[in-house]
């Protein structure tokens, strides 16, 4: 298997969807693509079952924000202060979605534990939570507002956010690595009543951290992304061969 790596660098909320779903199209049964990129302008991504109407997009708007569908699940997140990444994996008999994603986000310990060694407190998710129920809430138009099992934690509160979907014959996975506070602001976006959005504000600083919150100083995206290259190379014993171009047509 050859493993490819793209920085794509930061660009709108449709580029950013549309090219993890090229990639996934385009797809080589042979080789894994590891992805990573940034947002411009900053973007609410919904959920591929998500509707609009959740969020207030004339506020967007204004504050010069993007809204985007995600081709995966999960629900509303704006992307802002944050390195995202994507995966794309050939579907194999010995490889399941679930051993993927958790691999994965080993992979991505690993690597954030390379960038700093303050990181090592970081631990997977061993609870599922009850989505049936989470989903009744109001707060569950917001995808960081609890962690699924495997999901990246560090003190009990969400680091990384990832969701995952079978696109023909490849799994695609992608997510947000926090790493400033500016995702909090989710809650003023939301079409509900002012007392409700400062209460789920306020539950999502209970149930997030970020890098830069964590470590104290202003997060270097360079050495990140570097860093999670090597946490990928090490977890999955491989190098990455052959980096695509960054200028990938959409």
């Amino acid at each position: 298997m050859v493993w490819k790596f793209l920085n794509s660098g930061e660009n709108t909320g449709k580029f950013n969807m549309n090219l993890d779903v090229q990639l996934a199209n385009e797809f080589n049964d042979s080789q894994v693509i590891f992805r990573v990129y940034r947002w411009k302008p900053y973007c609410i991504s919904l959920g591929a079952n998500q509707n609009f109407d959740e969020i207030n997009i004339d506020k967007a708007k204004l504050n010069n924000i993007d809204i985007v569908k995600r081709p995966t699940g999960g629900r509303a997140i704006l992307h802002s202060e944050e390195l995202t990444y994507s995966v794309i994996y050939p579907i194999d008999y010995n490889t399941s979605a679930h051993d993927l994603y958790n691999q994965i986000n080993l992979a991505l310990k690993k690597g954030l534990i390379s960038y700093n060694s303050l990181l090592s407190k970081i631990e997977l998710e061993h609870q599922q939570p009850d989505f049936k129920q989470f989903y009744k809430e109001d707060k569950s138009a917001i995808c960081f507002a609890v962690s699924a099992k495997s999901e990246i934690n560090f003190n009990n509160k969400k680091l990384v956010g990832s969701a995952q979907r079978k696109l023909g014959r490849v799994i695609l996975q992608h997510g947000s690595i926090l790493s400033g506070d500016y995702h909090l602001k989710i809650a003023d976006f939301l079409n509900l009543d002012e007392d409700r959005r400062i209460e789920i504000k306020n539950e999502i600083i209970n149930s997030t951290i970020d890098l830069k919150s964590i470590l104290n100083e202003e997060i270097d995206y360079s050495k990140l992304i570097n860093s999670l290259k090597q946490g990928f190379e090490e977890h999955f014993k491989i190098g990455f061969q052959n980096d695509i171009k960054e200028t990938v047509e959409i």
